[in-house]
């Protein structure tokens, strides 16, 4: 009698921990829509002519200027000058965050976008413009620079309710990265100081490399191979637990514009490949913040490589994204 008693707890035991655990899942991978399958419709005239901006953004770059950071002199200022010029031609009045780092002055470039009758409330758009040694890095982080400036164009004219800031920030890659002298460490520090109300930040980060091979997209951990597509052709929206809510807003709406395969997942933040970009920042100094990926060595080859460079872009698919995530930007920024 005992034994099978202890036989039916253990039994109940087991049943609470799947439920819990398939509880547990479905939280985190529980996203609003469904994502695009099938042919993708053709670009339309706006999309084909923001392909060749963003192309000329990336070539720029990633090929002129070539590698950026502070172990190549003079390219972080050559290329934070090209991103204020850019912004200041659209008509925006650009503000630096300037910052010393090993000697030298570093900044972070923010142009905003006024809102209306939500001012005070902010929607920040993100992207880092250094690159680490030897890459030129045209997918990272130029394919999300291009896209930073080209939403900002895209919404220059349109009329929100919530304010929106595009920054540009420097010093993400490493060894920078978790440090004092992260630029988006920087800025989302004295955002909070400041008592800035940012109630959403999307981080743009390696948004520009895409396959249709099966078995091109790998992940962080097995546990993620079972639940999302092995074909790397879709955007990624990724988010900690604490950014739940703002990964489905804005991958509901990248869904309802948007006929493009896309992902979100919102996990435990420490998670190897969750936080790994500028919205680490701003979980930090407690802001819902999320990431917005091709999931970069997950599946693209030249990761950090010196062959990452802009013929590795696929700019029609680039474009598409772009268009989807000015739209989310637009929704976002709009009063509930």
């Amino acid at each position: 009698m005992r034994r099978r008693r202890r036989k039916y707890i253990s039994l109940w035991f087991a049943l609470v921990l799947a439920l819990l655990l398939c509880g547990g899942i479905f939280y985190v991978t529980s996203m609003p829509g469904k994502s695009w399958s099938g042919a993708l419709p053709p670009l339309t005239a706006e999309q084909v002519w923001l392909s060749d901006r963003l192309k000329k953004h990336i070539t720029v770059l990633s090929e002129e200027i070539g590698e950026r950071n502070l172990w190549r002199d003079g390219t972080l200022d050559t290329t934070a000058g090209y991103i204020e010029e850019t912004f200041q031609a659209m008509g925006y009045t650009v503000s630096s965050q300037v910052f010393t780092v090993e000697g030298a002055h570093v900044r972070n470039l923010e142009a905003v976008l006024e809102g209306t009758s939500l001012a005070k409330e902010i929607v920040l758009i993100g992207a880092h413009y250094d690159t680490v040694k030897g890459s030129p890095g045209a997918n990272d982080n130029a394919s999300g620079v291009a896209a930073l400036l080209e939403i900002a164009r895209l919404l220059v004219a349109k009329p929100l309710a919530r304010s929106v800031r595009f920054v540009a920030f420097v010093n993400e890659e490493m060894p920078f990265f978790s440090t004092q002298a992260m630029g988006s460490h920087r800025y989302a520090q004295r955002a909070h100081e400041h008592g800035d109300n940012i109630s959403a930040m999307l981080s743009l980060e390696t948004i520009g490399y895409y396959s249709d091979t099966k078995g091109s997209q790998q992940y962080p951990n097995p546990f993620y191979a079972w639940l999302y597509p092995d074909t790397g052709n879709f955007i990624g929206f990724v988010g900690n637990l604490a950014s739940r809510k703002l990964v489905r807003q804005c991958l509901g709406s990248f869904r309802r514009h948007s006929a493009f395969p896309s992902e979100g997942v919102a996990a435990p933040g420490r998670m190897a490949g969750i936080y790994w970009s500028d919205h680490w920042s701003f979980w930090n100094e407690g802001y819902s913040a999320v990431m917005v990926t091709d999931t970069a060595f997950f599946r693209y080859p030249h990761y950090h490589d010196s062959t990452d460079m802009p013929d590795k872009i696929d700019y029609g698919r680039l474009a598409r994204v772009v268009t989807g995530l000015a739209q989310v930007t637009a929704d976002l920024s709009q009063a509930q």
